[in-house]
């Protein structure tokens, strides 16, 4: 699906997916990756079930006000344990399947929000 919106120029958005992988400014994306209004990130998770702590200070470190976890094709809640840190920093997180956290993260970008889109495909 492809999606349209409208940005701040000079920002990262992503433009379509499907199944297994994302555009991001026209770009196919099919590896975790964390999408940033500034920039784009490769993430070492390789999927949901091998989700650590790891995964989790890596976000934290983002500088983002909150984080759009993308699941997969359905959505699926990590552990509490891996969160905490997360949210002892402040920092938001929304846990969705992949398609929603897309679309959230256009709208939030929109805004002008620091948001990072954390997207997994399994």
């Amino acid at each position: 699906m492809k999606l349209h919106s409208s940005v701040p120029s000079g920002v990262n958005t992503i433009t379509g997916y499907g199944e297994g992988y994302v555009m991001v400014n026209g770009e196919r994306r099919s590896s975790s990756v964390v999408v940033l209004p500034d920039r784009i990130e490769q993430w070492q998770a390789t999927g949901f079930d091998s989700l650590t702590n790891d995964d989790f200070q890596f976000l934290k470190q983002l500088g983002a006000e909150i984080v759009l976890l993308g699941t997969g094709p359905r959505q699926r809640f990590p552990h509490p344990r891996l969160t905490a840190e997360l949210a002892k920093a402040g920092i938001g997180l929304e846990v969705m399947d992949l398609q929603a956290a897309c679309r959230t993260y256009n709208i939030l970008v929109a805004e002008e929000r620091k948001v990072a889109a954390a997207l997994l495909f399994e």
